[in-house]
């Protein structure tokens, strides 16, 4: 099971509207809604941080935020 949390991000830009993820009560990922700044990928969601089974080495990009939880969801049931 995956919960969101509202937060806000201070990423150093105008991205911060965030997502805390949680799996199964831990926390394993923050997302941000990138600005218009992003031009294409402007109001997509980036993995900012991840954590456990959804560390990564490179930011991942999803059209919407029910993508980034089935990514996260999918990512922590095969650790």
């Amino acid at each position: 099971m995956c919960q969101l949390q509202s937060v806000r991000v201070s990423t150093g830009s105008d991205d911060e509207e965030g997502q805390l993820v949680f799996h199964e009560g831990q926390l394993v990922a923050v997302l941000v809604r990138l600005s218009d700044q992003h031009e294409r990928d402007a109001g997509r969601w980036v993995v900012e941080a991840g954590f456990g089974p959804a560390d990564v080495a490179r930011h991942h990009v999803f059209a919407n935020l029910q993508d980034a939880q089935e990514w996260v969801v999918e990512r922590a049931s095969h650790s």
